[in-house]
């Protein structure tokens, strides 16, 4: 695919009505192809060897075959077309991330809301690695976060501190913060262990948020953040916090 060429596009969906919503949606952007419709996994699976499409607009509450399904199956083709999932449930955010969706829109599909998941997907055709040998990231690099009556995406790296909250764990970024339903352990095999350091068996922080490390009157470690902040460092955790210091 090329920038100037029409983005080709593969709907998915087992509700016609909303097969017709897209279309419609899809035909107000300059720049699309409709090249087919299936209504289960399985036909995607065979329409998207039959037409190359660029991008599925991916439902995942589908009988049999699931969109997520369909995603992970696609993982293993050489030419694997982008994945805009579609759906009317949040609770398959973190799973999506995980199969390296563009982006996840809840239903009813806002106009503006598709123009920018489009646009996301025609950069990231434009800035992707030339080298079909360059090994994925293993690193998470962004999250899909249920908000109010929407999924926000949240860049890793705009991510300055995470704390556990029973079974959630809150994303701190600026002034905002954002619950996902995953543990903190989970969490920290997924993170750049160069971006994020692990201070307690409740906290991560981002590396560079800490501003300094200091004792308190009863000699325990903490880390200061950048807000001012302070986190204490948990036993297990002192060691690394004493190399991230320099100590």
């Amino acid at each position: 695919m090329t920038a100037a060429a029409p983005l080709r596009i593969l709907i998915v969906d087992d509700e016609p009505l909303a097969i017709e919503r897209l279309q419609i949606l899809c035909a107000r952007i300059d720049g699309l192809l409709l090249v087919g419709t299936a209504q289960e996994g399985a036909a995607a699976l065979r329409l998207v060897d039959a037409l190359q499409p660029d991008l599925l607009l991916l439902d995942i509450a589908m009988p049999g075959m699931n969109g997520i399904d369909v995603a992970r199956a696609l993982e293993t083709r050489p030419a694997r077309p982008a994945v805009i999932f579609v759906t009317a449930f949040d609770s398959y955010a973190l799973t999506a991330f995980d199969v390296a969706a563009v982006d996840y829109l809840m239903k009813p599909v806002a106009s503006d809301r598709l123009d920018r998941a489009i646009a996301r997907v025609r950069t990231a055709s434009l800035t992707a690695p030339s080298d079909p040998t360059t090994p994925p990231d293993p690193w998470v690099r962004e999250f899909w976060v249920p908000h109010r009556a929407e999924i926000v995406r949240i860049l890793a790296a705009e991510i300055d501190l995470i704390e556990a909250e029973r079974d959630y764990m809150r994303l701190h970024v600026g002034k905002s913060s954002y619950l996902v339903h995953q543990t903190i352990s989970t969490l920290e095999q997924k993170l750049d262990p160069g971006q994020f350091i692990r201070l307690h068996r409740s906290t991560i922080a981002r590396r560079d948020f800490i501003a300094a490390f200091r004792y308190d009157e009863n000699g325990a470690w903490l880390a200061q953040l950048q807000d001012g902040r302070l986190v204490r460092i948990g036993r297990s955790y002192l060691t690394e916090a004493r190399r991230v210091a320099g100590r």
